[in-house]
């Protein structure tokens, strides 16, 4: 966490009090933010969290007075630096943004011009708020572009954003938002669509940023692990409201609001396990703005919900005895026993795995582009995506594959579908070779046997399509049913296997949440009884609360059909929680592979250490190594020689002469099943300290 400078006489930079947004449309007025409050000291990290649509980023639209042509604040106050923003002119407020209150948003690219140079557009935000000369603003861009820690700053001045990496990027606009070094930051999801290892740079880079300039921070996420390592203090919200608030730590060990509570349980922390510590996931929906029920916004959902008190009127936010700032809005909160064990959902025996269902042997996948991928022509240059992949899946099997972007998980995802068809090596799916077929010349069966389910549930139905015809289609294709009452009636069991109500045939894709959508996703990828499911980020654009819904969903019905889970993620936490065999991917190789628990204890390959060090862990109990990679993962059109890790490698001088640059390194059989692909010798390897250890409470 940050270092805090703040005093309780210390004047607030940022003080919203009783702040009240709303939407108009041309039906209704829709409330987004009610009575919400805040406050943000100097040199203070404060932390938003919650579920989408719970108005974290509406608040911080309302900071900026950048709520577009149908938005309005329609009550409260918002001041910055003791000055009220609600009040001031357009001319007061472009002098404020982007000088003393800047804004970093979730997509890089949403913030640079892909027409300009990368130094042209750092040297504007000076040149235009401080008046400084061209030649001055340059070469402050290049100072800021070293404190982000950036390689050859002069070839990244000198760069079109299309050619950097998105951590790359993603720095350039962090490098942007401080050129005015403001005493305000506001980071929307800044590292969402980063994979972990970028992601723990990005955090480490904000923090250190931070204390430099003396600026504070209002970090939204709904990673409450990110929250936990970035921030002094945390305001939960629900539904529009501030539901808790206080101290982090203080939240963290002493909650005392139910949604808080129940967010914490629907998070795979250290000990859940899908058999004997299964996550407890948040019954019922989050309600629409316009649909909010009386009292308390969470009553429906919570347990502790009392009928005649708590949906009697709008609640407060109430400040709690003892405590540094630390508030509720929960009328009950001091009759309820917090530190109850909470309980378990039901626990489950382990499936046990069946025959191999699918093996592969020595899969490579190599594409061919030429040196002019836009005109054509020019020297051909091979990409190898996947190189002398050998693993195989067990029926009933949960098997993760993980890595960062560009290792090769998705190749491997599309050369088992048949959207590719690998360039050398064998793939037998139930004794029949498929790795030279094509999906159209795949038999209908084999086609059926092997789906897959999307990470974004938005782009993979049709929105002009019902849902019960989305799943209908998908049995005609698979030769379900003799006929449509047959498929219709099918069409029902499936909404029944995913949980959603019958009347859900008919609705729209438009009307249905993401959880929802991801159900019907999962619904049409085992219309036609698929053996083989390939689950490319299943969750990771879905709300916590809604992943441990569709997580337990998967498994259940993974249980149900002995179905065999392939599960490619980058969230270490879902696939400690859900895998049972893991197969870490570097750069196009297997580097690591066994159960889930060899590779989740040392000894550890050396990239697997450093992606577990990445993982952020919402438990203050936790103490975890710090392990910051280095640089971006090289292209696989030009990969390192000798080993793939060893331009990133902080174990690399521990192996003797220059053997990590000149030769892959062997496959080393650590244990039954456990491999490691590494020069380190056995004995250092058996060395290595865990990266997770927990305190004594």
């Amino acid at each position: 966490m940050t270092n805090t400078t703040a005093t309780t006489t210390d004047q607030p930079i940022l003080e919203i009090e009783n702040l009240s947004i709303s939407f108009f449309t041309r039906l209704r007025e829709i409330p987004a933010v009610m009575d919400f409050s805040c406050k943000v000291m100097p040199g203070e990290a404060m932390g938003l969290v919650g579920e989408s649509g719970c108005g974290k980023s509406t608040v911080a639209l309302a900071v900026m007075r950048d709520l577009g042509r149908n938005g309005a604040i329609v009550g409260g106050r918002i001041k910055f630096k003791g000055r009220d923003l609600t009040e001031m002119s357009e001319d007061g407020l472009r002098k404020i943004r982007g000088s003393e209150i800047a804004m970093i948003y979730q997509e890089p690219m949403a913030s640079l011009n892909p027409a300009m140079k990368i130094g042209a557009q750092l040297a504007e935000v000076p040149m235009i708020h401080q008046n400084m000369n061209r030649d001055a603003a340059m070469a402050l861009a290049r100072t800021v572009v070293e404190d982000v820690r950036l390689p050859d700053p002069d070839r990244i001045l000198n760069a079109y954003p299309h050619q950097l990496s998105g951590g790359q990027q993603q720095r350039i606009v962090i490098a942007m938002a401080l050129m005015s070094k403001p005493a305000l930051l506001i980071l929307d999801e800044p590292t969402t669509a980063l994979d972990v290892t970028v992601e723990a740079g990005i955090v480490d880079l904000v923090k250190e940023l931070g204390r430099k300039y003396g600026t504070s921070l209002l970090f939204i996420s709904h990673n409450l692990g990110l929250i936990l390592d970035v921030c002094d203090r945390i305001c939960v919200m629900y539904s529009g409201e501030a539901v808790e608030t206080g101290a982090v730590t203080e939240v963290f060990d002493s909650m005392r609001h139910p949604y808080a509570q129940a967010l914490f349980r629907s998070i795979p922390l250290p000990g859940a396990d899908k058999n004997t510590r299964p996550l407890v996931s948040i019954p019922g929906n989050f309600p629409l703005p316009h649909e909010r029920p009386q009292g308390c916004n969470f009553g429906p959902r919570c347990d502790y919900f009392v009928a005649g008190r708590c949906d009697l009127c709008d609640l407060p936010m109430i400040r709690l005895d003892g405590s540094d700032r630390h508030a509720t809005r929960c009328l009950r909160h001091d009759e309820i026993d917090w530190a109850a064990k909470e309980t378990l959902a039901e626990t489950i025996a382990p499936l046990p795995p069946g025959p191999i269902v699918l093996n592969c042997v020595d899969l490579k996948k190599y594409y061919e582009v030429s040196a002019n991928a836009i005109l054509g022509g020019g020297e051909k240059r091979v990409v190898k995506a996947n190189e002398t992949l050998t693993f195989h899946a067990r029926e009933g099997e949960t098997l993760a594959i993980v890595g960062e972007s560009g290792c090769g998980k998705s190749t491997l995802a599309k050369v088992l579908l048949g959207l590719e068809t690998a360039t050398e090596g064998k793939i037998t799916l139930f004794g029949e070779d498929i790795q030279d077929t094509p999906i159209e010349n795949r038999k209908t069966r084999t086609v059926a046997d092997v789906q897959m389910v999307f990470q974004n549930p938005f782009d993979t139905l049709n929105p002009s399509m019902s849902v019960g015809r989305q799943i209908i289609r998908a049995l005609e294709v698979f030769g379900q049913g003799a006929d449509g009452v047959e498929r219709h009636a099918r069409m029902l069991e499936l909404l029944d296997l995913v949980k959603l109500p019958r009347s859900f045939a008919e609705r729209m894709p438009r009307q249905l949440s993401g959880g929802q959508k991801q159900r019907v996703g999962i619904a049409r990828a085992f219309a036609g009884g698929a053996k083989v499911v390939v689950a490319d980020e299943p969750v990771s654009a879905l709300d916590v609360s809604v992943q441990a819904a569709v997580t337990d969903l998967l498994m259940e019905i993974q249980r149900k059909n002995r179905t065999t889970l392939l599960f490619i993620s980058h969230d270490l936490s879902i696939v400690r929680y859900l895998s049972d065999r893991v197969m870490v991917m570097y750069l196009g190789h297997v580097v690591e592979m066994g159960t889930t628990d060899q590779v989740f204890a040392p000894p550890y390959h050396p990239y697997t250490e450093a992606l577990l060090s990445a993982v952020p862990v919402a438990d203050t109990r936790v103490v975890k190594k710090r392990i910051v990679l280095e640089g971006d993962i090289p292209s696989a059109m030009n990969p390192p020689s000798g080993c793939p890790f060893q331009t990133r490698c902080r174990w690399k001088s521990e192996v003797e002469g220059h053997l990590c640059d000149t030769a892959l390194p062997p496959l080393q059989e650590l244990a039954d099943g456990h491999q490691i692909r590494c020069h380190l010798t056995r004995d250092i390897l058996e060395k290595m300290d865990p990266v997770f250890t927990i305190a004594a409470e």
